[in-house]
């Protein structure tokens, strides 16, 4: 019986830490490459659920249960991650708000969201000024 170490095998056995890597520098490169604020707020939001997956993968253990003790030996899921996640989740949707909010005004202001061209403004009106 021969152990199969094939690439696919140990691709699929760790899938979701391979999902998160893709995430993560998915929304990394978003971030560095766009001069765009909103694409680079979406960026911010895809590096923040692959973090949000990474620890709700380590937290899940297999056969596990909920830590309800009912008085005979059973194997528990650690829950901690899972609270960790849904308070990161409202102070990620809470400061998404913020950053389209400023987005918004930053708009107002300057008539563009384009980081080059909002750059361009401020060194015309520094030069004139």
């Amino acid at each position: 019986m021969e152990a199969d170490f094939s690439i696919v095998s140990i691709i699929a056995a760790r899938f979701n830490y391979w999902a998160v890597i893709v995430l993560m520098m998915a929304g990394f490169y978003v971030v560095v490459s766009r001069g765009n604020l909103i694409k680079k707020i979406v960026g911010l939001n895809l590096f923040q659920v692959s973090i949000f997956m990474l620890y709700i993968s380590i937290g899940k253990v297999i056969g596990g249960t909920a830590p309800i003790l009912t008085g005979k030996p059973e194997v528990f899921s650690n829950p901690l991650p899972h609270v960790l996640i849904l308070t990161a989740i409202v102070v990620g949707v809470a400061t998404t708000a913020l950053g389209l909010a400023l987005v918004v005004r930053i708009h107002e202001a300057y008539g563009t969201v384009e980081e080059d061209e909002i750059a361009a403004i401020e060194f015309s009106r520094e030069g004139n000024g």
